[in-house]
């Protein structure tokens, strides 16, 4: 029978897996008379709601799809303010992990939109904040230079991205578990933001003016 330790993990990737499928961009856009999945892009994430419904309802969805990372990846943290975790406190890393892993797919293919969804740059900023602060701060670093150099928001996703494997070797070693998930995320927003990188190299890409 499975210790009640390994089963954290287990309970972290499901819960954080629901939580990461709840599409706030579809909610919000639905609520200013907007399919978000057939206008703009037809993305449901922060930045197409900001484009199609204005900045105030993008921001709204970008806060939620932070914090609903944050919860999935920050929650286990309770099992040891109240002493549930045991003394091996390993586990309580590991269900943040997977806590941040299902939040991260729940949010790219969520089971209420048919396994579409996001590109997970929101839920992944607050699952880091989450389980892995030294990466979140680096990263976002990273992301808002890179915005305000470039305008792009897909190049600064990207860039923040791939910074994290490099901050999680140089803070915890390459043999670390942190590093390989830094490596997953920096490889999987390449994967999610395949088509903004052919729109690039193609010089179709939308930059985000000054004004906006």
């Amino acid at each position: 029978m499975p210790s009640p330790q390994f089963l954290f993990p287990l309970a972290a990737v499901v819960a954080g897996y629901l939580l990461g499928s709840i599409s706030f961009a579809v909610i919000v856009a639905r609520h200013c008379g907007v399919d978000i999945l057939k206008e703009g892009s037809g993305n449901p994430g922060a930045t197409n709601v900001k484009r199609v419904c204005g900045r105030a309802p993008g921001n709204l969805v970008f806060a939620l799809d932070v914090f609903k990372g944050a919860l999935a990846a920050g929650w286990p943290r309770l099992l040891v303010a109240f002493s549930i975790a045991g003394e091996d406190v390993h586990w309580v890393l590991y269900a943040q992990l997977a806590g941040l892993v299902g939040a991260v797919l729940g949010h790219c293919f969520s089971v209420f939109l048919h396994f579409k969804g996001g590109k997970g740059v929101a839920v992944s900023a607050g699952a880091l904040f989450g389980a892995m602060p030294e990466c979140f701060v680096v990263a976002g670093l990273v992301w808002v230079l890179a915005f305000l150099l470039a305008r792009f928001v897909s190049v600064a996703s990207l860039l923040g991205g791939l910074s994290l494997p490099m901050v999680a070797a140089w803070r915890w070693g390459t043999g670390d578990v942190r590093f390989w998930l830094g490596v997953f995320i920096a490889l999987f927003f390449i994967f999610t933001h395949r088509t903004n990188i052919v729109r690039l190299f193609r010089g179709e890409e939308h930059r985000f003016s000054r004004k906006h």
